[in-house]
């Protein structure tokens, strides 16, 4: 025996590992034809934007659902009324600021919240959810289900959307 090791990795080793048991469970992959619709209402001035977009990403896509499937569009629509008017905490009311990157040499641009509500309220509450979702097609065609609003009036009262009082 070598000192300082326990007893068990000094001695032999098992021959074959332990036999494995198949899983009661089963997988279920759904697709999307076989879901049923739903809409879902947000209010923007009623939540945090950041708790609000990372609910609004996890109903697009379907993972608060039992049926969430990957590389399915098995998510909400989501209506946001009040777009241009989302609850921002601390000092990020004025100082708050979007960069992204032109590709071209000193192409950093960096845009003040204050022109960004200025010129396309709506953008505030969209690009928040647009990266929290998955950075390929399938999460550019669950963007298109998000639908945000300036004001509390929106074309959408035939799907009789559901008002979400409570944030997950």
């Amino acid at each position: 025996m070598v000192a300082g090791l326990p007893r068990t990795l000094c001695g032999p080793f098992p021959q074959e590992p332990p036999p494995r048991y198949p899983s009661p469970m089963k997988t279920t992959h759904c697709r999307a034809a076989d879901l049923e619709e739903r809409w879902l209402l947000y209010d923007a001035r009623e939540f945090p934007l950041g708790r609000m977009a990372a609910t609004i990403a996890m109903n697009l896509m379907g993972k608060d659902r039992p049926t969430y499937t990957p590389s399915e569009k098995g998510g909400a629509h989501v209506v946001v009324i009040h777009g241009a008017q989302p609850r921002l905490s601390g000092t990020k009311s004025h100082s708050k600021i979007y960069k992204h990157y032109t590709g071209y040499v000193r192409g950093l641009r960096e845009i003040p919240i204050e022109k960004v509500r200025e010129k396309r309220p709506e953008e505030i509450v969209t690009l928040a959810v647009r990266r929290m979702l998955p950075k390929n097609r399938l999460g550019h065609d669950l963007l298109r289900r998000l639908k945000v609003y300036p004001a509390a009036e929106h074309p959408h009262g035939a799907q009789q959307p559901v008002k979400v009082d409570s944030l997950l």
